[in-house]
């Protein structure tokens, strides 16, 4: 019992979210240098990557220096056990990285510093916010010009409705930027570039000390305490409880590509950040400390390794010990279910564990048994919530263009979109497939990975749609009836779930004023 606790204690599961471009996948692989788990950091550049990224491991995300699948990655550092979910910036995968945030505890949200805050940020902060998730802020980059750093605290506060608390501060910036001070443990760290390590560390308990002067000059040292005065004025010392419960927002400034800043934000990270956090389902909370094992699938993944056609089942552990080989209960199928081989990750480098603890993520093999939102229990007929599926407003019809390759394209589709990366609808008048996504992007991924790892032939056509939105009814007969009469526009999800295909939001406001029974769901969670 007492392990068990200790366990969950040391625990610290977050998200990395930002913008395409700001450095998360960078940051992400700084985390991992410091953190003891990596040697050598890939450099992210768009289409010249020699080294790719350690998180990016999908053939496409190599080719394109984008990420868009989550990846998990665990390490030990300072006595915690830390797991970072790396997920897509890219809009158009934002519903996997809206799904990955029921799975984190916390979130390091990443800002350019010469772009701020930007359009994807605030989606995703909005969504953290909801959800009172304590949020950590990266400044990045700057070892490039940028915009002030007490205009880019206002702009977090304006856009993001973040009430934030500076614990490190830069001394100038691009080519002038020289280090930044440590506010939290009271400490200069001057910058050189690409060192591994910071070894140039001064501790200044009061920053009025003339030798500050030395290091950084006269000048930029009189700004630094100029600065550090307004910020110790204007602002109140870190409440730890305040940030727990997603009120304040610590700040820190770096370059990741410098793998300068990190160490700082590392070291705050695992002292300050909850460990696991309660997770609600339909039936009650689930607190980590609970004895009874649970824990819900927020994502699958299809060909983690194309050379085994393997199918991974990502699963955030709530409560309870998950162990190796155990008998659990698969609540949607309500049958028995054990796995021989669950894993730990280090991006696509897998290994098997023999047991996990709330907070953790543990990977499962799976041949098509795991939905995304599923509950395994140790015998407890349990369901989770928030885990949703978002209305899609981009459609075509997909057709396999090789009859030979017919199997190959029907189970690319049907594993592809298990993942939930985009739907799958079936008209009911034709039959016809139907893929609907957030974003365009998706589609290419589709048929790429459809011929890269399946071998099937994948072909568009465009439909003009403007939302599908999933129905329900008070009764059988309304909802037939409902069928009958809009049959043109009803398709079924993979689910089986009836779907209204609306061309237009005109057509979608007077089918809801024609059919007042009918009641109509964005997501898919209703």
């Amino acid at each position: 019992m007492k392990e068990r606790i200790a366990e969950i204690k040391r625990r610290r599961t977050f998200g990395i979210v930002s913008h395409p471009d700001a450095g998360k996948t960078t940051l992400t692989e700084k985390l991992l240098l410091f953190g003891g788990a990596i040697q050598v950091a890939g450099a992210v550049k768009s289409n010249k990557i020699k080294k790719t990224a350690t998180s990016d491991f999908m053939e496409i995300e190599k080719q394109r220096g984008i990420s868009v699948a989550t990846s998990v990655m665990a390490f030990d550092y300072k006595g915690k056990k830390v797991n970072i979910l790396d997920t897509p910036g890219h809009k158009d995968f934002a519903e996997d990285t809206y799904r990955t945030l029921t799975a984190v505890d916390s979130v390091i949200v990443v800002i350019d510093v010469a772009k701020g805050v930007e359009e994807q940020t605030e989606n995703l902060v909005k969504v953290c916010r909801l959800r009172k998730t304590p949020i950590i802020v990266f400044i990045n980059k700057l070892d490039r010009e940028g915009k002030d750093a007490f205009d880019l605290l206002d702009e977090l506060e304006e856009k993001l409705g973040l009430s934030v608390r500076p614990l490190s501060w830069p001394i100038g910036m691009g080519q002038r930027f020289q280090g930044v001070y440590d506010l939290y443990q009271k400490k200069l760290i001057l910058f050189r570039p690409h060192s591994k390590q910071q070894d140039d560390v001064i501790e200044f308990t009061d920053i009025n000390d003339e030798s500050l002067d030395g290091f950084v000059g006269e000048e930029a040292a009189e700004t630094l305490r100029e600065e550090v005065g307004m910020i110790e004025e204007v602002y109140d010392p870190l409440n730890q409880e305040e940030y727990l419960e997603g009120e304040i927002s610590p700040v820190f400034f770096g370059s990741a590509v410098n793998n300068f800043g990190v160490k700082e934000l590392l070291d705050c990270f695992v002292e300050i950040a909850p460990s696991p956090l309660p997770r609600t389902t339909e039936e009650r909370d689930i607190l980590p400390d609970d004895e009874r094992f649970t824990g819900f699938v927020f994502k699958i993944h299809a060909n983690m390794d194309p050379k085994h056609r393997d199918r991974l089942a990502f699963m955030r552990i709530c409560s309870g010990v998950f162990e190796r080989n155990t008998n659990y209960y698969h609540v949607r199928h309500n049958r028995k279910m054990k796995f021989p081989n669950p894993t730990a990750f280090m991006a696509n480098k897998k290994e098997i564990l023999d047991v996990a603890y709330p907070g953790d993520v543990v990977g499962l093999y799976d041949s098509g048994t795991f939905k995304i939102g599923d509950t395994l229990t140790a015998g407890e007929k349990l369901s989770f919530k928030g885990i949703p599926s978002f209305s899609p407003e981009i459609f075509r019809y997909v057709d396999n263009k090789d009859p030979m390759k017919y199997k190959q394209f029907e189970k690319g589709i049907d594993q592809l979109m298990d993942e939930g990366v985009a739907q799958l609808f079936i008209r009911q008048e034709n039959n016809r497939k139907i893929i609907g996504c957030v974003g365009s992007l998706q589609f290419d991924v589709i048929q790429y990975r459809l011929e890269n790892e399946y071998g099937a032939m994948a072909g568009y056509e465009p439909l003009r749609l403007a939302k599908a939105v999933w129905v329900s009814a008070p009764s059988d007969e309304k909802m037939k009836e409902f069928v009958q009469r809009r049959k043109r526009d009803i398709a079924k999800d993979k689910k089986g779930n009836y779907v209204f295909l609306a061309e237009s939001k005109w057509t979608l406001n007077m089918v809801q004023e024609n059919f007042p029974d009918i009641t109509f769901h964005y997501t898919s969670e209703f």
